[in-house]
């Protein structure tokens, strides 16, 4: 585990330099999916540079910019990595900085470890069953995962703001999520909203800076996977409000139920 997980971190890394060196330059060479969601070269290098650092694992990986795989395929997979090469590209193409990698591995549907790298603040979030969940910030132009492990915090800290927090999406804020958040705050008064972008928003419940995030709007497993493993060893749940158990991966539909991280 702690190799796969070192590995993930530098995977990320690599990934965000590469990311980096787009995102600087003005040429983004932007189109378009099936779906009308953006896909720039910059989502295309990172994908490239993750698949190459974890093929080294011998684990299956199935990424939203890779081939689509049928689950006849995927069902016998009881381990894989699930990755999100750039999760919020069109924070990416807006350049207000709100986008992440995302490397989650899976095994038997649970989320066993996460890395979540943002690019541009050099923040990187991490966790695994065996060392919790942890924060730490590149400062360095060539770290290695050995050092970021080693210069980590323990997630979550303590929350200075006393309100009841919760962080909602920048971009998906529909009636459905207004109708909770208005629920939260007749249970518990004055609340506080944050307002974010791509997987950040499950970073700050694994932080400790938000006390919830409810999410009615849809999301892939890649969006979400690596943010559940680290709020997972933070000690938070994300559940599914279908099943109303927690979310499991790999599953035959791809795309996630409503659910709620707290």
């Amino acid at each position: 585990m702690q190799e796969e997980l070192e590995i993930a971190i530098q995977a990320a890394l690599k990934a965000g330099k590469a990311i980096m060196a787009i995102y600087d330059n003005e040429d983004f060479g932007i189109e378009f999916k099936s779906d009308n969601s953006p896909l720039t070269r910059a989502d295309l290098a990172s994908h490239a540079i993750i698949i190459e650092e974890l093929t080294r694992t011998s684990i299956p990986v199935l990424s939203e910019e890779g081939r689509s795989i049928p689950f006849e395929e995927r069902k016998n997979w009881s381990k894989l990595w699930i990755v999100d090469p750039i999760d919020g590209t069109k924070e990416f193409i807006k350049k207000n900085g709100e986008f992440t990698v995302n490397i989650a591995l899976v095994e038997n549907g649970e989320p066993i470890a996460g890395v979540i790298y943002v690019p541009v603040t050099g923040e990187i979030f991490f966790a695994s069953k065996f060392i919790g969940a942890k924060k730490s910030t590149i400062r360095s132009s060539f770290p290695t995962a050995q050092s970021v492990i080693e210069n980590s915090i323990n997630l979550p800290q303590i929350k200075m703001n006393k309100e009841y927090t919760v962080v909602a999406s920048r971009s998906h804020m529909n009636p459905e999520t207004e109708s909770y958040i208005a629920e939260l705050h007749s249970k518990h008064g004055k609340i506080s909203i944050i307002s974010k972008g791509s997987s950040l928003k499950l970073c700050l419940v694994a932080e400790g800076i938000a006390d919830c995030y409810p999410r009615f709007a849809p999301t892939m497993e890649w969006d979400i996977a690596a943010g559940h493993a680290i709020c997972k060893y933070a000690g938070f749940n994300v559940i599914d409000q279908q099943t109303m158990k927690e979310m499991i991966y790999n599953r035959e539909e791809l795309l996630n139920n409503w659910f709620i991280v707290q």
